[in-house]
């Protein structure tokens, strides 16, 4: 729940609708203790990605739907969260608070 929330904010943080996601999860034993992890990337590849806007889809869907360039929606998804150096005007890049 909590991968949920994150995620969900870290994308409505930066104007995208996380639609859903899945993700893989492991087990890390600490002792007698026992953590789940997130053991899978978080990418427009396993998740469904829409511009709250729009609803322009920025994820796979483009490429199954025939709905345009794959690159510059994955592209688009990148800009927005700060991973590529020049960021959509108006949209500021999300900020890690552990």
């Amino acid at each position: 729940l909590r991968v949920n929330d994150f995620l969900s904010g870290l994308m409505l943080g930066v104007g995208i609708k996380l639609v859903d996601f899945k993700i893989e999860i492991g087990r890390v034993w600490d002792n007698e203790f026992m953590r789940l992890i997130v053991a899978d990337e978080i990418s427009p590849d396993s998740c469904r990605l829409w511009d709250i806007e729009t609803n322009r889809k920025l994820d796979k869907d483009v490429f199954r739907r025939d709905l345009g360039d794959l690159a510059d929606a994955y592209t688009e998804v990148a800009r927005r969260l700060g991973v590529m150096p020049q960021g959509p005007s108006g949209v500021s890049r999300p900020t890690l608070i552990n």
